[in-house]
């Protein structure tokens, strides 16, 4: 089970929600109480490519932790909360994550990224840590969406278990045009952003609440709408005709005041 029933922070948000028949813009995964596949790879990720997606804007957002992906002036924003190595980020990514990334690429969404990093200290190594690195990197070449993309489409057991590696994470980035350079590749093999990745785990364990661990990962807020999953309507958020319909749905009745 979830950590309680729905939190409303936005009217219209619930709205969004109610007019598509389901009842979760928050789901929780590593980390939480709720249904979970923690410790288990699904390994069905498949990369989804859209023309435009190395056009998109990426930026770091004034707080220091929070990546924006997308139009700036995009109505509609959608919050992640993610750790590299959760198996069930890796599902979303697979399943509902395409239908937010079509509605970013039509400039109806943007997606604001916060990265854990709780999966090191759970289930051992730094894998996560060290992907968070990368991820910031990337960010300056750039690259960031299109190299996390890479690192779920490529999660194996070995991810979950041990974490990515330096030269995992360098093999990976060749997949990415661009990306590999002198600069990215010393950012990987210094750590150079680890204050980042201590100050975007501290955000995530903030987003919790009541909860110092954190929501879980992955948690999704659309807007400032937060509805925690009981459990019932877990599976819900990986859908992606579903996941499509809700985000439409907010886009049409987008936040004001």
């Amino acid at each position: 089970m979830g950590r309680g029933t729905s939190q409303v922070r936005n009217a219209r948000g619930v709205a969004a929600a109610t007019a598509v028949g389901m009842a979760v813009l928050t789901v929780a995964g590593c980390g939480s109480e709720a249904k979970s596949t923690e410790g288990t790879s699904t390994g069905t990720f498949r990369p989804q490519w859209y023309a435009g997606v190395e056009e998109l804007p990426e930026k770091l957002a004034a707080d220091g932790t929070t990546i924006v992906v997308g139009d700036p002036a995009a109505a509609t924003t959608v919050r992640l909360y993610e750790d590299p190595r959760c198996p069930v980020v890796e599902e979303f990514e697979a399943t509902g994550a395409p239908a937010l990334r079509e509605t970013t690429l039509r400039r109806e969404t943007k997606a604001a990224y916060t990265l854990a990093s709780f999966r090191d200290d759970r289930v051992g190594g730094d894998g996560s840590k060290r992907a968070v690195n990368a991820l910031r990197a990337a960010l300056d070449a750039g690259k960031f969406t299109e190299y996390h993309t890479v690192l779920f489409a490529h999660m194996t057991k070995t991810e979950l278990t041990g974490g990515y590696t330096t030269a995992s994470l360098l093999k990976l980035a060749g997949q990415v045009k661009g990306l590999r350079s002198k600069t990215f590749d010393t950012a990987v093999k210094t750590m150079k952003y680890q204050d980042f990745v201590a100050a975007s785990a501290r955000t995530y364990e903030a987003a919790g609440g009541d909860d110092p661990r954190g929501p879980g990962t992955p948690t999704v807020d659309i807007n400032d709408t937060r509805i925690t999953s009981d459990g019932e309507h877990y599976g819900l958020l990986f859908e992606q005709t579903t996941f499509r319909e809700l985000l439409n749905s907010a886009h049409s009745q987008p936040q004001t005041g």
